[in-house]
C-alpha cells in the first residue's frame, strides 16, 4: 500500500470515528434549537426561546454553580494528592509500594453504584448531612485513582537525571521542585486536572447517593428525563457535551504552545 493510500485510510478511520461519536451529540444540538416542546424530524420551527428561558431560570443557576462547585474542589484537591501519590506510585522504589499500587487503583473497578450506596452508608453512620461537600468527597474516592494514573504516564517518562543535574549545580531542593519537576511534570498535571474536571462535572452515580439535598446537571436531567421533560434537557446537554470538548482542546492548546515554545 502507497504512502498516499495509507494516510487517506487513516483519515477516513478517522473521519468514521468522530461521526459516530459525535453524531448523537449534534442530534442534542437539533433538539435543543426546536421552538416545539418535543423534538421532530425534520425540525417544523426553529428557535432559541427554550435557550433563553433554560439560562434565564435560577434553579439551572444553582444546578451551575453546585456542579461547578465540586468540579472545582474535586480538581484542585485531586491533582494535589495525586501528583505526590503519582511519584510514591512511579518514581520510587520503597517497600510496599506494589500493595499501594494496588490499592491506589482498586476504587476505579468498583461500580460507582455500589461505591455511592456504600459512602451514602458511611456518612449516615458517622452523622454527616449529605451535601455538595460529601459529594466532593464521593467523586474523589473515584477520580483520584484516575488522576493518579495519568499523571504516573507523565512521571515515568520522567529523566530523575535532571534533578541530579541540577543539584550538582547547587540548587536546593525547592528550587529543584520548581524549576525541574513541575515544568516536566506540568503537561502530565494539566491532563489529571482536566480528567478530574469534567469526571467529576459529569459524574451521576456518586451524586445522586452523595449530593443529599443539592443536585448537579446529571442528576437534574435524569430527573427530568423519567419524568417532566422539557427542552431545556437537551440544552443543557449540548452545553455539558460542546462545553467538555471545548475544555479538552483548550488544555490541549495550551499544552501543545508550551512545546513549541520550549522548542
Amino acid at each position: 500500500m502507497s504512502e498516499r493510500s495509507r494516510h487517506a485510510l487513516i483519515w477516513a478511520w478517522t473521519l468514521a470515528v468522530l461521526v459516530f461519536v459525535y453524531l448523537p451529540a449534534l442530534c442534542i444540538l437539533l433538539a435543543s434549537l426546536t421552538a416545539s416542546r418535543y423534538f421532530l424530524f425534520p425540525i417544523p420551527k426553529w428557535g432559541l426561546d427554550w435557550w433563553r428561558k433554560t439560562f434565564s431560570s435560577i434553579e439551572i443557576h444553582q444546578l451551575f454553580e453546585t456542579s461547578i462547585s465540586i468540579a472545582f474542589c474535586v480538581t484542585v484537591i485531586a491533582v494535589v494528592i495525586a501528583f505526590f501519590g503519582a511519584l510514591a506510585f512511579a518514581r520510587y522504589n520503597w517497600k510496599g509500594r506494589t500493595l499501594f499500587q494496588k490499592i491506589v487503583l482498586l476504587p476505579i473497578f468498583f461500580p460507582q453504584s455500589v461505591l455511592g450506596l456504600a459512602l451514602l452508608l458511611w456518612f449516615n453512620a458517622i452523622g454527616l448531612q449529605m451535601s455538595w461537600m460529601t459529594a466532593v468527597f464521593a467523586h474523589l474516592v473515584w477520580i483520584i485513582p484516575v488522576v493518579t494514573l495519568v499523571i504516573s504516564i507523565q512521571v515515568y517518562s520522567f529523566d530523575p537525571a535532571l534533578e541530579e543535574a541540577a543539584f550538582d549545580l547547587g540548587a536546593s531542593r525547592l528550587q529543584v521542585f520548581r524549576e525541574v519537576t513541575l515544568p516536566v511534570l506540568l503537561p502530565g498535571i494539566v491532563s489529571g486536572a482536566l480528567f478530574a474536571f469534567l469526571l467529576s462535572w459529569g459524574n451521576f452515580p456518586l451524586s445522586l447517593f452523595t449530593t443529599g439535598a443539592d443536585t448537579t446537571i446529571p442528576e437534574y436531567l435524569y430527573a427530568k428525563m423519567v419524568a417532566g421533560y422539557t427542552p431545556g434537557v437537551p440544552v443543557l446537554g449540548t452545553v455539558s457535551t460542546f462545553g467538555a470538548a471545548f475544555i479538552l482542546l483548550g488544555g490541549y492548546w495550551l499544552i501543545t504552545l508550551r512545546r513549541r515554545a520550549q522548542s
